[in-house]
């Protein structure tokens, strides 16, 4: 199989893992396990669906969902009380409506995305139903703990609710990239594209298109600053070809990377590498008992093959130079690994 071909065929082969018991005792001693007003299931139980389109008039891979008359005014107000849970840990908001939910078949979540409108400002906000997946919620906390992002989401059972995440699609970003915040400052995103490389690779994060992270725009006086944020994490530790793990490596993101080969040179890029492996050094050390025990939940509960264990172990030693890998019998044992070289943690 080419490089190409396995890239592709990811999402059709990565199973979604069911939230173990050490997970699950993990979510509940952090906050994370309550009590939602509305399962994942609840929803599934819709009259039919409409196609959603984009700003041209194109099909989205979205449906607006179409709920039976008899169950719309509860299932909104669950929806609302969800969403208050989320963001305002269940204090009242008001003047919310449900304005549309919307189911996407695609992926390991089927997330329905659920708009939530003030009916008084005309301010809109959305927030997404998922499948509980051990890969994603492992990633969701790793991107907590490790990155600049605060991750805001909630389980219950077999279910999660996940607030959104702001910023343009990266492919839809780079394709007009003036469109968004004025003239385009080539040098902060090429600095930004190589600090989120150095990020994804060394908590392991694979999948990183162009289509699953965003860029946030950020207006700072003078300038425009940029932070790329991942949207996707089900492809957290399960690969086992250490390339998956480089965004740098994805043909959807070549536009990036000539980008910045043009712009910065490799001192620079040695720069920024060195810049956020300390940055992500000190977020370690700020949350290392709980960073330690997650890495010992995935070590104990199965999140991937024992080929792609191996392999990846085994790629990681040589890519390192390092027999450090040899010994690491799950994705918990190498991501442990993997973060004390990166990290320079001894």
């Amino acid at each position: 199989m080419s490089g190409s071909d396995h890239f592709n065929q990811m999402h059709q082969r990565k199973p979604a893992y069911p939230v173990g018991a050490h997970l699950r005792q993990y979510l509940v001693d952090h906050g994370r396990e309550v009590r939602l007003p509305v399962a994942y299931a609840d929803l599934l139980r819709f009259d039919g669906t409409m196609p959603v389109y984009d700003d041209h008039g194109r099909e989205t891979l979205w449906r607006s969902v179409l709920l039976r008359p008899g169950e719309t005014a509860d299932m909104h107000q669950r929806l609302l009380d969800t969403y208050q849970l989320l963001i305002a840990d269940g204090r009242h908001i008001g003047h919310l409506v449900v304005a549309g939910i919307d189911f996407c078949a695609y992926g390991n979540s089927q997330p329905f995305r659920i708009k939530v409108l003030n009916a008084i400002n005309d301010n809109h906000d959305y927030f997404y139903v998922k499948r509980a997946d051990a890969s994603r919620i492992h990633g969701l906390e790793l991107e907590h703990l490790l990155s600049p992002n605060r991750i805001n989401y909630l389980v219950m059972g077999d279910t999660i609710v996940e607030e959104h995440i702001i910023g343009v699609p990266g492919d839809v970003f780079i394709a007009d990239p003036n469109r968004y915040g004025g003239t385009l400052n080539e040098v902060r995103i090429s600095k930004e594209f190589v600090k989120f490389n150095e990020r994804c690779f060394a908590r392991l994060l694979g999948d990183m298109r162009a289509y699953n992270f965003v860029v946030d725009v950020i207006h700072d006086v003078d300038r425009v600053q940029y932070r790329i944020r991942s949207i996707d994490f089900d492809q957290q530790c399960y690969e086992g070809r250490a390339r998956i793990y480089l965004p740098q490596f994805y043909k959807e993101n070549l536009p990036y990377v000539r980008l910045a080969q043009r712009v910065i040179g490799l001192e620079s890029v040695e720069q920024y590498r060195a810049e956020e492996r300390a940055l992500l050094g000190r977020r370690y050390r700020l949350s290392q008992g709980q960073i330690e025990r997650l890495v010992d939940v995935l070590s104990m509960e199965p999140m991937s093959t024992p080929e792609h264990i191996a392999q990846l172990a085994d790629e990681l030693g040589r890519y390192h130079g390092t027999q450090a890998f040899r010994k690491c019998a799950s994705m918990g044992g190498i991501l442990g690994v993997q973060l004390r070289i990166m990290l320079g943690l001894g």
